[in-house]
């Protein structure tokens, strides 16, 4: 039996990336897919490749009304949803957000990531629990290890983040006092390439492998991950392995929440 066989889910950011990885697996678990993004060749494509078991909608998780819109028709062509992936999220730091860090950046900057990465979270769980209720659901919410530590040079994308990782707790305890069968946790990846990081890598091969060198040394494993070892931790948290899991967040970084790079080393004898 596969993990999720003959399960509903709707991945949101899921034309590439984290959101591309966790739409095959899902998909090829045995799971219908709702592929959804802005992106709308891309995830024409997506779905088609996957086959079958994947249908692609166009879907800005900011917006309420479309939110609305790909709910009931989940509603009317399958009549239940059992996965909810809220994955859709951008950093910021791509020229024209314009500067990130507290004290340089714009409101205007500040409200559209949050509009994408807090809002899209918040709407996604709204209208997915209505239709989630009466057969039970899990909601798996990408947040970050952005979420946990301060990022001088991300202060909207850190704290949107972190307001992910709280809100899916109380989406969690929520869920469990009215009764339903629906758990609500988030997953917290860090240094997991994907394009979100080119701006950040350089713009020429040699540039970009020598920045993720660099980046490798101070992560404990020594390797940047893979949007797939996220995709696995979404399954885990989607699938029925995971029923008395709620409220909490698994955390994808290679290990570097485990420690801190400025900790004391033993001498050398």
């Amino acid at each position: 039996m596969k993990r999720v066989q003959n399960k509903v889910a709707l991945v949101t950011g899921g034309a590439a990336g984290i959101g591309e990885s966790i739409a095959r697996l899902l998909a090829n678990e045995g799971a219908v897919v709702f592929v959804t993004d802005i992106l709308d060749k891309s995830g024409e494509s997506l779905a088609k490749s996957i086959g079958e078991k994947a249908c692609y909608y166009h879907l800005d998780v900011t917006q309420e009304n479309e939110w609305k819109d790909i709910i009931n028709l989940i509603k009317r062509q399958v009549g239940k949803l059992d996965i909810l992936v809220n994955n859709a999220g951008i950093i910021g730091l791509t020229s024209d957000f314009g500067p990130q860090d507290p004290e340089h950046v714009s409101l205007e900057s500040w409200h559209r990531i949050h509009a994408v990465n807090l809002d899209g979270v918040f709407l996604g769980c709204k209208y997915a629990i209505p239709l989630m209720k009466e057969g039970g659901g899990a909601i798996v919410n990408i947040s970050s290890r952005s979420g946990i530590v301060g990022v001088p040079g991300a202060a909207a994308y850190a704290s949107s983040k972190a307001a992910v990782r709280n809100h899916t707790k109380t989406v969690a305890l929520y869920c469990a006092n009215q009764g339903y069968n629906i758990r609500c946790n988030s997953i917290l990846p860090a240094t997991i390439l994907t394009p979100l990081w080119n701006p950040m890598l350089g713009s020429t091969p040699e540039a970009r492998q020598k920045m993720i060198e660099k980046i490798e040394q101070d992560i404990p494993l020594k390797k940047m991950g893979e949007p797939m070892d996220v995709a696995y931790a979404a399954l885990y948290l989607a699938s029925d392995e995971s029923k008395y899991v709620t409220g909490t967040e698994l955390i994808v970084d290679g290990g570097i929440l485990a420690g801190s790079t400025a900790a004391p080393r033993s001498q050398s004898k």
